[in-house]
């Protein structure tokens, strides 16, 4: 069994309030828990406008498959989503 946890900060330029970057963080969660099937939750800088800490979790039966899933989700975000900064990537494998 394979547990991995990948935390990604982002920076949403633009922002101007808690409402706004709620509106745009909420897409993009479920976007990438309908796309990837993993969960997927806001962990850190909550009260901050331009920045947030994501973690997206995945189990598995076997560690490349993990590896190499969470190291897809960076990629995607990074390609589709244009308005989003990625200021940081991890992935922890259990």
């Amino acid at each position: 069994m394979s547990i991995g946890i990948l935390s990604i900060k982002i920076h949403l330029p633009g922002c101007s309030s808690l409402k706004e970057k709620r509106r745009r963080l909420k897409p993009l969660i479920n976007r990438l828990h309908r796309e990837f099937n993993i969960s997927v939750a806001e962990i850190d800088h909550l009260d901050v406008w331009q920045t947030s800490l994501i973690a997206c979790a995945l189990v598995s039966n076997d560690h490349g498959h993990t590896q190499r899933c969470l190291q897809s989700v960076v990629q995607w975000v990074e390609e589709n989503l244009p308005d989003i900064i990625i200021v940081g990537d991890q992935i922890e494998i259990i």
